[in-house]
Protein backbone atom coordinates (compact mmCIF):
# COMPACT_ATOMS: atom_id res chain seq x y z
CA UNK A 1 0.00 0.00 0.00
CA UNK A 2 1.53 3.31 -0.99
CA UNK A 3 0.77 6.91 -1.84
CA UNK A 4 3.32 8.86 -3.79
CA UNK A 5 3.98 12.38 -4.98
CA UNK A 6 6.46 11.37 -7.69
CA UNK A 7 5.07 9.91 -10.91
CA UNK A 8 8.18 7.89 -11.74
CA UNK A 9 7.72 5.79 -8.61
CA UNK A 10 4.36 4.53 -9.88
CA UNK A 11 6.05 2.70 -12.74
CA UNK A 12 8.57 1.27 -10.30
CA UNK A 13 5.98 -0.03 -7.87
CA UNK A 14 3.33 -1.43 -10.22
CA UNK A 15 5.04 -4.84 -10.53
CA UNK A 16 5.49 -4.84 -6.76
CA UNK A 17 1.78 -4.49 -6.23
CA UNK A 18 1.13 -7.34 -8.65
CA UNK A 19 3.65 -9.53 -6.84
CA UNK A 20 2.18 -8.76 -3.43
CA UNK A 21 -1.19 -9.80 -4.79
CA UNK A 22 0.19 -13.34 -4.60
CA UNK A 23 -0.08 -13.01 -0.83
CA UNK A 24 -3.86 -13.08 -1.32
CA UNK A 25 -4.43 -9.87 0.58
CA UNK A 26 -6.33 -6.80 -0.59
CA UNK A 27 -3.97 -4.28 -2.16
CA UNK A 28 -3.91 -0.55 -2.75
CA UNK A 29 -1.92 0.31 -5.90
CA UNK A 30 0.48 3.23 -5.63
CA UNK A 31 -1.18 6.59 -5.97
CA UNK A 32 0.86 9.01 -8.05
CA UNK A 33 0.84 12.04 -10.25
CA UNK A 34 -0.69 9.63 -12.80
CA UNK A 35 -4.06 8.83 -11.21
CA UNK A 36 -5.37 7.30 -14.44
CA UNK A 37 -2.56 4.74 -14.39
CA UNK A 38 -3.31 3.89 -10.76
CA UNK A 39 -6.99 3.45 -11.56
CA UNK A 40 -6.12 1.24 -14.54
CA UNK A 41 -3.94 -1.04 -12.40
CA UNK A 42 -6.62 -1.27 -9.73
CA UNK A 43 -9.12 -2.25 -12.42
CA UNK A 44 -6.81 -5.03 -13.61
CA UNK A 45 -6.53 -6.39 -10.07
CA UNK A 46 -10.29 -6.44 -9.58
CA UNK A 47 -12.44 -6.00 -6.49
CA UNK A 48 -9.56 -6.77 -4.14
CA UNK A 49 -7.74 -3.57 -5.18
CA UNK A 50 -8.36 0.12 -4.61
CA UNK A 51 -6.58 3.14 -6.12
CA UNK A 52 -6.23 6.10 -3.76
CA UNK A 53 -4.13 9.02 -5.04
CA UNK A 54 -2.78 10.85 -2.02
CA UNK A 55 -0.27 13.62 -1.29
CA UNK A 56 1.90 12.37 1.58
CA UNK A 57 2.67 15.98 2.50
CA UNK A 58 -0.93 16.34 3.65
CA UNK A 59 -1.70 14.30 6.79
CA UNK A 60 -5.41 14.69 6.14
CA UNK A 61 -4.98 12.96 2.76
CA UNK A 62 -3.26 10.01 4.41
CA UNK A 63 -5.92 9.86 7.12
CA UNK A 64 -8.69 9.81 4.54
CA UNK A 65 -6.95 7.10 2.55
CA UNK A 66 -6.49 4.93 5.65
CA UNK A 67 -10.14 5.38 6.52
CA UNK A 68 -11.15 4.30 3.03
CA UNK A 69 -8.94 1.20 3.26
CA UNK A 70 -10.47 0.27 6.62
CA UNK A 71 -13.97 0.78 5.29
CA UNK A 72 -13.45 -1.33 2.16
CA UNK A 73 -11.20 -4.11 3.44
CA UNK A 74 -11.72 -4.09 7.19
CA UNK A 75 -7.99 -4.35 7.97
CA UNK A 76 -4.49 -3.52 6.75
CA UNK A 77 -1.83 -6.25 6.86
CA UNK A 78 1.10 -4.85 4.87
CA UNK A 79 2.01 -1.23 4.18
CA UNK A 80 4.77 -0.48 1.64
CA UNK A 81 5.89 3.14 1.37
CA UNK A 82 7.75 4.25 -1.75
CA UNK A 83 6.95 7.96 -1.72
CA UNK A 84 10.06 9.81 -2.81
CA UNK A 85 11.56 12.52 -4.97
CA UNK A 86 15.16 13.34 -5.81
CA UNK A 87 17.17 16.52 -5.74
CA UNK A 88 20.81 17.37 -6.43
CA UNK A 89 22.45 20.61 -5.34
CA UNK A 90 25.79 21.36 -3.73
CA UNK A 91 25.69 22.93 -0.28
CA UNK A 92 27.63 25.84 -1.75
CA UNK A 93 27.51 26.83 -5.40
CA UNK A 94 30.69 27.72 -7.27
CA UNK A 95 29.94 31.39 -6.67
CA UNK A 96 29.74 30.77 -2.92
CA UNK A 97 25.97 31.10 -2.64
CA UNK A 98 24.24 28.65 -0.28
CA UNK A 99 21.90 25.92 -1.42
CA UNK A 100 18.15 26.46 -1.69
CA UNK A 101 16.74 25.76 1.77
CA UNK A 102 13.18 25.43 0.47
CA UNK A 103 14.30 22.67 -1.90
CA UNK A 104 16.00 20.86 1.00
CA UNK A 105 12.88 21.22 3.11
CA UNK A 106 10.69 19.79 0.33
CA UNK A 107 12.81 16.65 0.04
CA UNK A 108 12.68 16.07 3.80
CA UNK A 109 8.96 16.76 3.89
CA UNK A 110 8.12 14.18 1.21
CA UNK A 111 10.73 11.47 1.66
CA UNK A 112 11.10 11.47 5.44
CA UNK A 113 8.15 13.18 7.11
CA UNK A 114 5.70 11.84 4.52
CA UNK A 115 6.94 8.30 5.06
CA UNK A 116 6.80 8.67 8.85
CA UNK A 117 3.23 9.93 8.67
CA UNK A 118 2.29 7.04 6.39
CA UNK A 119 3.91 4.55 8.78
CA UNK A 120 2.37 5.93 11.97
CA UNK A 121 -1.11 6.00 10.47
CA UNK A 122 -0.71 2.53 8.96
CA UNK A 123 0.42 1.22 12.35
CA UNK A 124 -2.63 2.74 14.00
CA UNK A 125 -4.86 0.83 11.61
CA UNK A 126 -2.89 -2.42 11.97
CA UNK A 127 -3.09 -2.24 15.76
CA UNK A 128 -6.83 -2.95 15.44
CA UNK A 129 -6.21 -6.29 13.69
CA UNK A 130 -6.65 -9.59 15.46
CA UNK A 131 -3.14 -10.98 16.00
CA UNK A 132 -1.97 -14.24 14.44
CA UNK A 133 -0.59 -17.14 16.47
CA UNK A 134 2.73 -15.35 17.02
CA UNK A 135 1.08 -12.08 18.01
CA UNK A 136 1.74 -10.29 14.72
CA UNK A 137 -0.80 -7.78 13.45
CA UNK A 138 1.02 -6.38 10.41
CA UNK A 139 4.23 -5.20 8.77
CA UNK A 140 5.48 -1.89 7.43
CA UNK A 141 8.14 -1.66 4.71
CA UNK A 142 9.82 1.68 4.02
CA UNK A 143 11.99 2.47 1.00
CA UNK A 144 15.34 4.17 1.52
CA UNK A 145 18.24 4.17 -0.97
CA UNK A 146 21.90 3.28 -1.23
CA UNK A 147 22.34 7.08 -1.04
CA UNK A 148 21.50 6.75 2.65
CA UNK A 149 24.98 5.23 3.02
CA UNK A 150 26.93 6.45 -0.04
CA UNK A 151 25.54 9.91 -0.75
CA UNK A 152 27.19 11.63 -3.70
CA UNK A 153 28.12 15.26 -4.21
CA UNK A 154 24.95 17.31 -4.30
CA UNK A 155 22.87 14.69 -2.46
CA UNK A 156 22.88 16.21 1.02
CA UNK A 157 19.10 16.61 1.07
CA UNK A 158 18.29 13.27 -0.55
CA UNK A 159 20.80 11.34 1.58
CA UNK A 160 19.52 12.99 4.74
CA UNK A 161 15.95 12.01 3.90
CA UNK A 162 16.81 8.41 3.11
CA UNK A 163 19.28 8.13 5.97
CA UNK A 164 16.49 9.26 8.26
CA UNK A 165 14.42 6.26 7.20
CA UNK A 166 17.30 3.91 7.97
CA UNK A 167 17.81 5.61 11.33
CA UNK A 168 14.21 5.30 12.45
CA UNK A 169 13.71 1.68 11.39
CA UNK A 170 14.96 0.12 14.62
CA UNK A 171 13.34 2.56 17.07
CA UNK A 172 10.05 2.36 15.19
CA UNK A 173 10.16 -1.44 15.34
CA UNK A 174 10.68 -1.14 19.10
CA UNK A 175 7.83 1.35 19.38
CA UNK A 176 5.45 -0.97 17.57
CA UNK A 177 6.55 -4.27 19.11
CA UNK A 178 3.88 -4.12 21.84
CA UNK A 179 1.13 -4.12 19.21
CA UNK A 180 2.78 -6.78 17.04
CA UNK A 181 3.72 -4.65 14.03
CA UNK A 182 7.07 -5.27 12.31
CA UNK A 183 9.09 -2.53 10.56
CA UNK A 184 11.63 -3.11 7.81
CA UNK A 185 13.38 -0.87 5.30
CA UNK A 186 14.74 -1.68 1.85
CA UNK A 187 17.60 0.38 0.47
CA UNK A 188 17.46 -0.18 -3.30
CA UNK A 189 20.47 0.39 -5.50
CA UNK A 190 20.44 1.41 -9.14
CA UNK A 191 17.05 0.24 -10.34
CA UNK A 192 15.82 0.15 -13.92
CA UNK A 193 12.93 2.61 -13.78
CA UNK A 194 11.65 5.47 -15.97
CA UNK A 195 13.18 7.96 -13.53
CA UNK A 196 16.29 8.05 -15.74
CA UNK A 197 14.45 8.78 -18.98
CA UNK A 198 14.38 12.60 -18.69
CA UNK A 199 18.05 12.83 -17.64
CA UNK A 200 19.96 10.60 -20.02
CA UNK A 201 17.89 7.51 -20.71
CA UNK A 202 19.74 4.50 -22.12
CA UNK A 203 23.12 6.26 -22.15
CA UNK A 204 22.89 7.09 -18.46
CA UNK A 205 21.73 3.59 -17.59
CA UNK A 206 24.75 2.15 -19.39
CA UNK A 207 27.07 4.30 -17.28
CA UNK A 208 25.29 3.31 -14.09
CA UNK A 209 25.70 -0.38 -14.87
CA UNK A 210 29.45 0.24 -14.66
CA UNK A 211 29.06 1.03 -10.95
CA UNK A 212 27.47 -2.31 -10.07
CA UNK A 213 29.63 -5.21 -8.87
CA UNK A 214 27.50 -8.27 -9.63
CA UNK A 215 25.15 -8.79 -11.35
CA UNK A 216 26.40 -6.25 -13.90
CA UNK A 217 23.02 -4.70 -14.61
CA UNK A 218 20.41 -2.46 -13.07
CA UNK A 219 17.95 -3.94 -10.61
CA UNK A 220 14.44 -4.89 -11.69
CA UNK A 221 11.24 -3.73 -10.03
CA UNK A 222 10.12 -7.35 -9.79
CA UNK A 223 13.20 -8.11 -7.67
CA UNK A 224 12.22 -5.33 -5.30
CA UNK A 225 8.73 -6.84 -5.21
CA UNK A 226 10.14 -10.27 -4.43
CA UNK A 227 12.04 -8.84 -1.47
CA UNK A 228 8.90 -7.12 -0.16
CA UNK A 229 7.07 -10.43 -0.41
CA UNK A 230 9.88 -12.22 1.45
CA UNK A 231 9.72 -9.64 4.23
CA UNK A 232 5.96 -10.03 4.48
CA UNK A 233 6.21 -13.82 4.71
CA UNK A 234 9.23 -14.04 7.05
CA UNK A 235 7.94 -12.93 10.44
CA UNK A 236 11.42 -12.99 12.04
CA UNK A 237 12.57 -10.05 9.96
CA UNK A 238 12.20 -6.85 11.98
CA UNK A 239 14.00 -3.59 12.73
CA UNK A 240 16.57 -3.83 9.92
CA UNK A 241 17.50 -2.24 6.60
CA UNK A 242 18.33 -4.54 3.70
CA UNK A 243 20.59 -3.20 0.96
CA UNK A 244 19.30 -4.37 -2.41
CA UNK A 245 22.09 -3.10 -4.65
CA UNK A 246 24.31 -5.79 -6.25
CA UNK A 247 27.17 -4.75 -3.89
CA UNK A 248 27.19 -1.26 -5.42
CA UNK A 249 29.01 1.52 -3.59
CA UNK A 250 28.57 4.97 -5.06
CA UNK A 251 31.64 7.13 -5.75
CA UNK A 252 31.68 10.82 -4.76
CA UNK A 253 30.29 11.86 -8.16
Amino acid sequence: MNWDTDSSEYDKMAPCVLKIQLLRSPVVPPGSAKPDAAMSLASELGDRALALPCDVRQPSDVTQAMSTVAEKFGRLNLAVSCAGVGWAERTLAKDGSPADLDAYRRIIEINLIGTYDFARQAASLMAKNEPDASGERGAIVMTASLAAFDGQIGQSAYSASKGGLVGMTLPMSRDLAPVGVRVMTIAPGLMDTPIYDPVGGAELKERLVGLTVFPKRLGAADEYAHLVQAIAENSYLNGETIRHDAATRLPPR
